[in-house]
């Protein structure tokens, strides 16, 4: 008699989503969360990085923008059973609840702190934006409106509701918001005020790992480093605006302007990373230091600061008092 193999998870069919006018400008990735519910982001993410998911018969890439009239393919899935939905942890919600910047009806800003993803995904089970949910369930619209890397910090902006998210996209779109990082970079920094209009590229190792690089038939990217202070030949500080939002954008073109961010693993210098470590560098030094963006009823643009975390002002503090300043020329 044949034996039969174990069950496996049901296969969805192909799935075909609309998209309403809710949902002009919302990232495919987030769309497809929302509707999906019962698969894991981390596949999400991977049917996107590999073609699988198609908007109006084209590959749709992970950062894509829906727009009106989109029809949205989606492969077969295998799904699997869930007795019920994991949430985070306490210790997650507390934690995120603390960093809240600013709260009102229509967003919140996070002082994201180093070391914890925006979403889950990828390995990790919660981000930011899950923490959000758990704390706010009555907000059934609550979602991103860009991204930091994982190991930066400082102001992340989430939208209460998705006419809000499309209003803020709509800003990014149209360069009305202005963001603004701290980064140290290795050296000394010696251009002055210097724009790098340089456009990227995003390449996928195997296992999924994104890897950028200047490329001719890259994205659009601009990039704006202003020297804040020299720490001698070791370091400089930068303020660092971005006209657009790349994928490791300020870190690429800094490693390609010859002064990578300290304490950047993956586009880095590792020899100069290990002497910072004697002035306490943990981490990677990137920092959102603010947001400012034009909103409805302001005569002024809304401006919101998040301060560098501990663990990178203690960085600027032992740098200063081991190294004299040298004034810009």
């Amino acid at each position: 008699m044949q034996q039969r193999s174990p069950a496996s998870p049901p296969r969805s069919a192909v799935t075909y989503l609309d998209a309403a006018p809710g949902d002009v400008g919302q990232r495919i990735d987030n769309f497809l969360a929302r509707h999906l519910k019962d698969v894991p982001r981390s596949l999400i993410y991977r049917i996107l990085r590999t073609g699988e998911v198609r908007v109006n018969g084209r590959r749709a890439r992970p950062e894509y923008r829906l727009a009106e009239g989109d029809r949205v393919r989606v492969p077969p899935l295998k799904r699997e059973p869930q007795a019920s939905p994991r949430q985070p942890s306490k210790s997650l919600r507390d934690f995120i609840a603390e960093t809240i910047l600013y709260e009102d009806r229509e967003l919140i800003v996070v002082n994201k702190p180093a070391g914890v993803a925006v979403h889950g995904g990828s390995g990790l089970s919660f981000g930011v934006i899950e923490a959000l949910r758990a704390l706010h369930p009555e907000l059934k619209e609550l979602d991103l409106v860009h991204r930091l890397d994982r190991e930066t910090s400082g102001c992340l902006l989430v939208a209460k509701r998705r006419s809000t998210l499309r209003e803020l996209h709509a800003l990014l779109r149209e360069r009305q918001m202005e963001k603004t990082y701290l980064a140290l970079v290795v050296g000394h920094w010696p251009f002055g005020t210097k724009k790098i209009d340089l456009p990227l590229k995003t390449n996928l190792k195997q296992g999924g790992e994104r890897v950028v690089r200047v490329h001719a038939e890259g994205q659009e990217a601009l990039s704006t480093f202003t020297p804040i202070q020299h720490f001698r030949r070791v370091a400089t500080l930068l303020s660092v605006s971005i006209g657009t939002g790349r994928t490791h954008q300020i870190r690429v073109h800094a490693a390609h302007a010859g002064y990578p961010i300290a304490g950047d693993e993956k586009y880095g210098d590792r020899e100069q990373d290990a002497k910072l470590k004697q002035y306490g560098l943990q981490r990677m030094f990137l920092h959102a230091h603010s947001l400012s963006f034009p909103r409805a009823g302001m005569d002024e643009a809304f401006t919101i600061t998040a301060p560098l975390p501990p663990e990178l002002q203690s960085v600027i503090d032992r740098l200063q008092a081991a190294t004299s300043k040298v004034k810009e020329p």
